[in-house]
């Protein structure tokens, strides 16, 4: 294997850089107003420097949302594993807050913007982890809100994490956000065991 061919670690920052400048800008720009040359110019790079991680801007968002994406499959998961849809519902929604927490751009992204929403539900491997949470948290509140309730908790939360202070700790915020959802879902906090 040549050098040119082989993986550097210089290649493997620069796709990181090219991540991490993505999700700022499709923060302020949302996804369908970010284009690959605009990521460029914010790293002061050319164009074929990103064409050489990523052909087309849906490559690279799914190389941003990859991450969280599946770490949201395992909460669902873990969801999917309680019994009956009060005990799914706080499941779904404590695993939600701490992972909103720790990703709070990422999040705001996927959550918030529509046409990310968009080109995730045409790949399959993301379209039930993208449509089973809002799903989980519903069935908590079988009436004709529960479906309202579960959407503004999944993007009132991201948003939440969004906007928090930058120096709140992530462990915080998860408490913050999951009293938050259980009071839109009304969720009672799980009895703790008597020692």
């Amino acid at each position: 294997m040549t050098s040119a061919a082989r993986p550097s670690a210089w290649d493997h920052d620069s796709r990181q850089r090219f991540l991490d400048a993505a999700v700022a800008l499709f923060v302020r720009h949302s996804f369908a107003g970010t284009s690959l040359q605009m990521v460029a110019d914010e790293l002061g790079v050319t164009k074929a420097a990103v064409y050489y991680h990523f052909r087309t801007r849906d490559q690279l968002l799914l190389a941003v949302m990859e991450p969280m994406l599946s770490q949201l499959r395992e909460v669902i998961r873990t969801a999917e594993q309680q019994r009956g849809p009060r005990a799914q519902a706080e499941s779904m929604l404590t695993g939600y807050a701490a992972m909103v927490a720790a990703e709070r751009s990422t999040a705001s992204v996927l959550t918030t913007d529509p046409s990310v929403l968009r080109v995730l539900r045409h790949h399959e491997q993301w379209r039930d982890v993208i449509d089973r949470p809002p799903v989980l948290l519903a069935a908590a509140d079988p009436g004709p809100l529960g479906p309202v309730h579960a959407t503004a908790v999944l993007t009132g939360l991201a948003g939440a994490a969004s906007g928090a202070p930058a120096e709140m700790d992530a462990d915080a915020l998860a408490a913050a956000l999951l009293d938050t959802g259980r009071r839109i879902l009304g969720l009672r906090p799980p009895r703790r065991k008597a020692p």
